[in-house]
């Protein structure tokens, strides 16, 4: 424990937490190997003229059904405590996936049944999300949080490295249909992970009544600007991020006439920098939140730029791993703000609303990128999405300080105003 930052001991100490981040590492594994298997499955249903259209549908499959059920599944799942929500996340993802081996066995695996399968499996991914980083807030001091979502999210940014290695692995060896079945049993281990867990009594307590009084998803938002900016700050900026992993591989192949190698190093110095820099960011006790998460959208931006300029690939590989460094710890610092400013009647609300927004954000966001890169080459797409992430980052933090000073003003214009 001597080599532990000190913000990491009181967690590592704790039982309940302990027994949780091994759930959360298994599932995080299982995700991360579905970064490989749910594309490489798909190539080998579908028939070789419309594998790219089956590819994206399965992607897209795999995620943005949650934006869905957020939004519809609101009226019944806003009652559910924290912990139950995880559980039932995790319930749906293991049934729909586990069903993909099965369907297999038996031949009945098509590409449409398959895109189904994993459309269902994601339906309840935002409730899922926001029950896990509730229960952390329920579980957790103030001081504490932090340090808590910053390990997850490392482990999140550890499984994508180790994630696609496993997978890549396993599919050499058995049908990726199979290994679609490992990722169901990783969630069935969270499921039993959390659903057997005994709590502390402040973070088992349901309070029905105050759940249901809860507005549903955005219009929660609406009601507290605040939530609402920091939802809107974060969604622009995984929108800027999304031309990103469109550019880069047609970067690598067009303008660096390199192969999957080089792309795959891009990849894994950013992980490894992001879970650096994540864990760097958690053992910090006193980080200024809303200044830090600013910095790191103009950091994220600036990091970009090389690509836009004729460097050696050593120099954008460097900027690219310093990028991750700088990115990782924002999702963290994003969810601790959340968490210390949503109302804690309304927050598993406000988190899976915040999950539903973001959830579009990056797809839309690649989704340009295609037009962009063929526009204005990747080079150039990298460089302007940099360029916008920076203006993103200036433009909040002038409007911060804008409402800041206002705010001082008001309280000297209402001592001037008052009779003597």
């Amino acid at each position: 424990m001597a080599l532990v930052p000190e913000a990491y001991r009181p967690l590592l100490a704790d039982r309940v937490f302990r027994r949780l981040l091994a759930g959360f590492a298994v599932s995080s594994l299982g995700d991360g190997m579905s970064f490989v298997v749910v594309a490489w499955l798909a190539i080998e249903l579908a028939p070789r003229s419309t594998a790219g259209l089956w590819v994206g549908a399965a992607v897209a499959a795999y995620a943005l059904p949650g934006v869905v059920g957020a939004l519809t599944l609101g009226r019944w799942l806003r009652r559910f405590p924290a912990r139950r929500l995880l559980v039932v996340d995790s319930i749906t993802r293991a049934v729909f996936l586990g069903l993909v081996p099965l369907a297999w066995i038996a031949g009945a695996l098509s590409p449409g049944v398959y895109v189904v399968l994993l459309a269902c499996s994601s339906l309840l991914h935002a409730w899922g999300s926001a029950g896990k980083y509730t229960l952390l807030a329920e579980l957790l001091p103030d001081e504490r949080r932090l340090a808590a979502n910053t390990v997850v999210s490392a482990l999140e940014y550890g499984a994508t490295l180790a994630g696609p290695a496993a997978a890549g692995l396993l599919v050499t060896t058995v049908d990726a249909a199979v290994v679609i079945g490992v990722d169901a049993a990783t969630f069935v281990a969270l499921a039993l992970t959390v659903g057997l867990i005994q709590l502390p009594a402040r973070a088992a307590t349901d309070d029905p009544a105050a759940a249901a009084s809860s507005a549903r998803g955005l219009r929660v938002l609406v009601r507290f600007p605040a939530l609402l900016g920091l939802v809107g700050l974060t969604w622009l900026f995984n929108f800027l991020y999304g031309p990103v992993e469109v550019a880069l591989p047609l970067h690598v192949t067009r303008d660096l006439h390199a192969g999957s190698a080089v792309l795959g190093l891009y990849w894994t110095v950013f992980g490894a920098g992001a879970i650096v820099g994540s864990l760097a960011a958690g053992a910090l006790r006193r980080l200024p939140l809303w200044p830090t998460a600013l910095a790191i959208v103009i950091g994220w931006g600036i990091t970009l730029l090389p690509f836009w300029a004729d460097v050696p690939t050593a120099i954008t590989v460097a900027a690219f791993g310093l990028g991750g460094m700088i990115y990782g710890p924002f999702v963290a610092l994003s969810i601790t703000l959340v968490q210390s400013t949503s109302p804690p009647e309304h927050l598993s609300t406000v988190l899976a609303a915040r999950g539903a927004a973001l959830l579009t954000a990056s797809p839309l966001g690649a989704a340009l990128g295609g037009p962009l890169t063929a526009a204005l080459g990747p080079r150039t797409t990298l460089g302007a999405s940099g360029l916008a992430t920076i203006a993103l980052g200036v433009v909040t933090a002038g409007v911060l300080l804008v409402r800041a000073a206002r705010r001082r003003r008001l309280p000297a214009a209402t001592l001037g105003a008052a009779p003597p």
